[in-house]
């Protein structure tokens, strides 16, 4: 079935089920999700009545979201090769198309698309992690075309990274704009399956660009892939999925990071799902993926709770006009849940 199309029969069957504040919902209650507190400190960050809901559904595998400064959200599906548009009536379009593989040689989805069989891997060509730079264009980390972009407001795009060392990178994961303008991405090799390509680099990296100039900032995970900041910016936190642990790094003043340390080991924690991506709210609490659903901890590396989704999440974003929607790419589809405490605007 065509994306439109697809699109089209999936805003037919959307529910308006409720108005929150920040923004117009036409999200569906889930029934099989939970929220698990661990610590009475959830209290203060998620409301009592709250609840995930179903924002948008029928994807291939949505990854990357983030809130567009115009009030819309953006996230890719990465096999689709595209980065949609929910808007906050709730219907979906397409907002770029060949978002991470311009080239014409990609695998077709299967019809029916599984997510486990055949492997996922070859048909991961398009954008996965999404931000906003100062100026609010759009930032993607392309695994198909193996660089980081950008899409100004004119639609004219511009490679932001694709080389370090005269070697191309691996495929760019997940993306982060520090308040300087400076951009962090992670880039394991993940994607390198899609167009049969083997890495030409020697590990898999954490970068900086600013001026033009790229530079390694950390080389020793062997899955680098969520990436944030703490509201000072002081640390900056990734993710390592092959190993499933948190790390937290000290921001110098030129940049770059160093005295990495253990933030947190999910490696016992039951259930299914790896760290992947990671979100930080105003007070410095951190939200990320991991075994059984998102984790929240606070900065001392204390888990408060975890939002159990009816799927696998991958990624999120804060969204609303106040920021206080956590929005969630989970797998086929995109959920969302309200919370006291904003998050941090890109």
């Amino acid at each position: 079935m065509k994306a439109f199309a697809r699109f089209a029969c999936f805003a037919a069957m959307l529910m308006a089920a409720a108005l929150l504040i920040g923004h117009a919902s036409w999200a569906q209650p889930q029934t099989d999700s939970s929220i698990l507190k661990l610590d009475p400190g959830l209290d203060n960050i998620v409301p009592e009545s709250a609840k995930v809901e179903k924002a948008a559904g029928g994807f291939a595998f949505t990854e990357g979201p983030v809130w567009s400064h115009n009030g819309y959200l953006l996230f890719s599906d990465i096999p689709n090769n595209v980065v949609n548009k929910l808007a906050s009536d709730g219907k979906v379009s397409v907002f770029v198309r060949k978002s991470g593989y311009s080239g014409n040689d990609a695998l077709p989805l299967p019809k029916p698309f599984n997510l486990e069989v055949p492997a996922i891997g070859p048909y991961m060509t398009g954008s996965n992690g999404l931000t906003l730079d100062k100026a609010g264009d759009l930032i993607l980390c392309e695994h198909g075309n193996r660089q980081v972009e950008r899409i100004g407001k004119d639609g004219k795009r511009t490679v932001v990274a694709d080389k370090y060392e005269g070697k191309r990178l691996n495929s760019p994961n997940d993306v982060v704009v520090k308040s300087d303008g400076a951009i962090y991405f992670t880039d394991p090799p993940f994607g390198l399956e899609a167009t049969h390509a083997t890495s030409e680099l020697p590990f898999a990296g954490v970068y900086r660009v600013k001026g033009g100039t790229i530079e390694a900032v950390i080389k020793d995970l062997a899955g680098p892939n969520g990436i944030a900041f703490s509201p000072d910016e002081k640390y900056l936190y990734v993710d390592n999925s092959n190993v499933k642990t948190y790390m937290r790094y000290e921001v110098k003043a030129d940049g770059t990071v160093t005295n990495g340390k253990l933030f947190y080991d999910m490696s016992k924690a039951p259930g299914d799902g790896v760290p992947d991506g990671m979100k930080v709210d105003t007070q410095g609490n951190i939200y990320g993926t991991g075994p059984g659903g998102v984790w929240i901890m606070t900065p001392e590396g204390k888990v408060l709770g975890r939002i159990k989704l009816p799927e696998v999440p991958a990624n999120l974003a804060w969204g609303g006009s106040d920021y206080k929607t956590l929005y969630l790419t989970a797998r086929r589809s995109v959920y969302e849940i309200r919370l006291k405490i904003a998050g941090i605007r890109p």
